[in-house]
């Protein structure tokens, strides 16, 4: 077996997680077709007005990562009958794991979702029930799940990001699937790995060399009401993180050598700023660095819930880690000489997980990506 090697560029020196800030008249054009008032079409002008926009000021600032600023997801709509259109307008989606469970067979949308259904242990469910928020929707499994059509490949058109396949599972517990349909946890990820192996190969054939997958869920095995939660339930939390990394691992066999795969272990990134867990890596670092399948890592790092350095310590010669000491949840800006001497650099996480996106407007936004190239430059002289 190959000696693994260090992958660099990409990932490059100066990066960001994905999502950006959603300009007003996208949101706007938005509202209009969920309310019937405009049609697909009219919407996707604006979707790629919107796009060629964003792509520019990635380029005008320096980043050599160019996402579409996922401005698609909350209509990733192709040519629908009336009827799915309405249906589509009804759940209104503008989660940023649009994209897999939404397009399985085998998955069915849930809205509202029954209270019971949500594990109060998970951080955002109970952040969810702390703020009363309501509506919220869901998919979970009801029979075989099967990968028919592509999830990301018509949106690549720039780099997008993949989302996390054990999301619902974590979140539904007992209720993620029927046990008529899986006895068990591992073949319920056996057919989601199946669905992941047959979306990297197809974006490998698009031209797709850099894929990012965003996870808030290992993050949250870093909180202690999460771990407090599942031992007050008979959970054996350890277990449950080793069938997800055997889940990550199922997911990326057989990729190609040249696709780059980062992982970014999100901690919550709600409308406002509002953030769902805190603890340091140093719970799972051994298990994170070593035992997944993967190339790299973005790492929130801009406030001290995420906790220490000391768990990069852990990280193998052949794997990079880039740290997110940029917020993107507030608009003052850091200083540069600060961010040097800690070493860097992306944004902590996105900057719209949701489709209002955080206190920061879309002037503040091309700065804090203007920062993350020049506190790059400033400690390689390149990115």
């Amino acid at each position: 077996m190959a000696t693994p090697t260090l992958k660099l560029n990409p990932p490059f020196r100066a990066e960001h997680i994905g999502s950006l800030k959603r300009p007003s008249k996208l949101l706007q054009k938005r509202k209009e077709f969920d309310s019937g008032k405009c049609s697909i079409e009219e919407l996707r002008q604006v979707e790629d007005e919107a796009i060629r926009a964003i792509v520019d000021l990635q380029r005008q600032v320096g980043i050599k990562g160019i996402t579409d600023g996922e401005f698609r997801r909350c209509a990733q709509l192709p040519l629908f009958t009336s009827a799915q259109l309405d249906s589509a307008r009804a759940r209104k989606r503008h989660m940023f794991y649009d994209g897999v469970f939404d397009n399985l067979e085998g998955m069915k949308h849930v809205k509202p979702v029954p209270p019971e259904m949500l594990m109060d242990y998970v951080p955002d469910v109970a952040a969810f029930k702390e703020h009363d928020f309501k509506g919220a929707d869901t998919h979970i499994c009801v029979s075989k799940l099967k990968r028919t059509k592509p999830f990301y490949v018509p949106q690549f058109e720039a780099l997008k990001a993949l989302t996390k396949p054990e999301w619902f599972h974590l979140r539904h517990g007992e209720y993620a699937y029927p046990k008529d349909v899986y006895k068990n946890d591992d073949e319920y990820f056996a057919d989601i790995a199946l669905a992941y192996q047959a979306e990297l190969q197809d974006l490998y054939a698009a031209g797709c060399r850099n894929i990012q997958i965003d996870d808030p869920l290992l993050a949250y095995f870093c909180a202690d009401s999460m771990i407090r939660g599942m031992e007050a339930r008979g959970i054996d939390h350890a277990a449950l993180l080793d069938t997800y990394i055997k889940a990550y691992n199922a997911c990326l066999k057989g990729r190609p050598a040249d696709m780059n795969v980062g992982l970014h272990l999100c901690r919550g990134n709600f409308r406002n700023g509002l953030y769902f867990s805190e603890g340091g890596y140093d719970r799972i670092a051994i298990k994170l660095f070593r035992e997944i399948n993967v190339d790299c890592y973005y790492l929130e790092y801009d406030t001290p819930r995420a906790g220490t350095f000391e768990p990069l310590k852990h990280l193998p010669p052949h794997k990079a880690v880039v740290l997110g000491l940029i917020s993107t949840k507030f608009p003052r800006l850091e200083d540069v000489d600060d961010l040097v001497q800690r070493i860097c650099v992306s944004p902590q996480c996105g900057f719209a997980s949701h489709s209002e996106g955080n206190l920061v407007d879309e002037h503040a936004m091309r700065e804090k990506l203007a920062l993350v190239v020049r506190t790059a430059k400033a400690i390689w002289g390149d990115i």
